[in-house]
This record gives C-alpha cells, sequence and structure tokens, in this order.
C-alpha cells in the first residue's frame, strides 16, 4: 500500500513538474536575460526531496527531465545536457545542505543554493560546448536572477509542504 502510494505520488510530482516546464517555456523570460527561466519546475523537486528523500527527489528531477525533453523534442540536444547538467549539480547541492546544513538553512535558502549551482551546471557545460571561457561573464547575471527566482521556489515548497495533508507526508 505505501509503495503504491509512493509511485503515485511521485508520478503525480513528475506530471505537475512537467506542466510548469511547458508553462514555463511560454513566458517572454529572454527579453531580460536570454536563457533564463523561473525554475517552476523545480518546485517539484525540492518537494520530492522533502517528501521521499534523496531517492525520491532524484526520481523526480530525471524523470521530470527525460519525459520534457521528450515532450518538447529537445532530448539528447544541447538544451537537454544542459537541463540534466544545471538540474543534477542544483539537486545534489540542495541534497547536501538539506541533509548536513538543515539546522542552518530554511527550504528557501536550499532553493537558493540549488538554484545558483543550477545556473553554475549550466554554464560549465555551455563552456564545453562552446569552448569559450567568456561564457563565464554571464554567470554573475543568471546569478542575480537565481537568488529570487531561488526564493519564490522555496516559498512555494515550503508552502505546499505544510498544507499537504498529514497522510501524504506521514506516508512518504
Amino acid at each position: 500500500m505505501l509503495r503504491t502510494r509512493k509511485i503515485a505520488i511521485i508520478g503525480l510530482l513528475v506530471g505537475i513538474g512537467l506542466i510548469m516546464h511547458i508553462v514555463e517555456g511560454m513566458i517572454p523570460m529572454a527579453a531580460i536575460i536570454p536563457g533564463a527561466k523561473l525554475g517552476l519546475a523545480n518546485i517539484v523537486n525540492l518537494i520530492g526531496l522533502v517528501l521521499f528523500g534523496f531517492a525520491g527527489g532524484l526520481q523526480v528531477l530525471l524523470l521530470r527531465i527525460l519525459l520534457g525533453s521528450l515532450i518538447i523534442g529537445t532530448f539528447l540536444t544541447y538544451n537537454f545536457y544542459l537541463s540534466l547538467a544545471g538540474g543534477l549539480l542544483g539537486y545534489l547541492l540542495m541534497s547536501l545542505f538539506y541533509y548536513r546544513f538543515h539546522y542552518r538553512f530554511s527550504l528557501i535558502g536550499i532553493s537558493v543554493i540549488g538554484a545558483v549551482f543550477h545556473n553554475l551546471g549550466q554554464i560549465t557545460v555551455a563552456y564545453f560546448i562552446i569552448a569559450n571561457i567568456g561564457i563565464y561573464y554571464y554567470l554573475p547575471y543568471l546569478i542575480l536572477l537565481a537568488v529570487p527566482t531561488g526564493i519564490g521556489v522555496g516559498l512555494v515548497s515550503m508552502f505546499t509542504i505544510n498544507y499537504l495533508p498529514e497522510e501524504v507526508v506521514n506516508s512518504a
């Protein structure tokens, strides 16, 4: 029963993440900073980490990136590798801070850390693709946007977890 519930909730999180990913693609952030996004789909990654631990959150992340790239047609393109690298690095650092420093960082701080390292992962992969160190000059602008979006993602994640029914949080 609990395993079935876990699979169902992870499936719901992945589905919500896919919808957020597609909707986010419709928001014209490129006018502000080219290539920048709000990171709304990372809400489900952070919720998955809190509810199901490292492995469950990682499942949500990988399924969301894989299925999202298949749906929008970017599977195995540069965008896929940028998303995967940023997602993995951001998630690994969020997990590290969630488990090691949870008494010092709220979900909001952990989300900001994830957003900043997501950008670092993407810029690093972009460097290997274009082989131009100048790409790192773009990083401060991305970090300036990552801080407020990370705060927003952290707030939504925190409020969502606080308002989930107890049986969902306890059974996870």
